[in-house]
């Protein structure tokens, strides 16, 4: 669901998806070919949210602006299933595992990679094309010519989502269809 707020709407570009389920309020840009899953919160209530084309933000992920400033998220980024993401960039084809957390100022270069359940400090910078795994982030090694493969896979893989939810929605059942179809 998208809403108004302090006077700003979300914008949101061609052949993207956002659930019903989601929360996009505010000043938040979307561009075109993105998933916004179920449960997305992305608050553009005092700050502003850029996303680039073809990112996916995953089911639970969470998103919110510094005061007064824009968190650009790049193109072809993919945010992980509940990731909570409070920075100031999110550089192109990055890669943010589920569970992540990247605290206030953070900025994560493009192509890096930030595994599950990893904490990134306040004001932290990863560097582009590094993996960093832990608590608190710590470098484990370059990204290689395999990570960029499964990633781009993964990307399309969300993009097709997209595309797929918008031609055929979802249906809602009710629990009396449903204890039907088992008996």
């Amino acid at each position: 669901m998208l809403y108004r707020f302090d006077g700003k709407q979300p914008a949101v570009g061609r052949e993207s998806y956002i659930s019903d389920l989601a929360r996009v309020i505010g000043d938040v840009v979307i561009g075109d070919h993105c998933y916004i899953g179920h449960g997305v919160i992305l608050r553009g209530d005092y700050g502003r949210i850029e996303i680039g084309s073809g990112t996916a933000i995953e089911e639970g992920g969470i998103v919110h602006a510094p005061p007064n400033q824009t968190y650009r998220i790049g193109e072809k980024v993919t945010l992980g299933h509940g990731a909570i993401a409070h920075g100031t960039i999110i550089d192109n084809f990055a890669v943010i595992g589920m569970g992540a957390v990247l605290s206030l100022w953070s900025e994560i270069g493009e192509w890096a990679i930030v595994a599950e359940g990893c904490i990134v400090k306040m004001r932290q910078v990863i560097p582009t094309k590094m993996v960093f795994a832990g608590n608190p982030a710590r470098l484990v090694r370059e990204i290689s010519s395999k990570d960029k493969e499964l990633w781009l896979y993964g990307k399309q893989l969300y993009i097709d989502l997209a595309k797929k939810y918008l031609c055929d929605g979802m249906q809602s059942l009710s629990n009396k269809n449903i204890a039907s179809q088992v008996e």
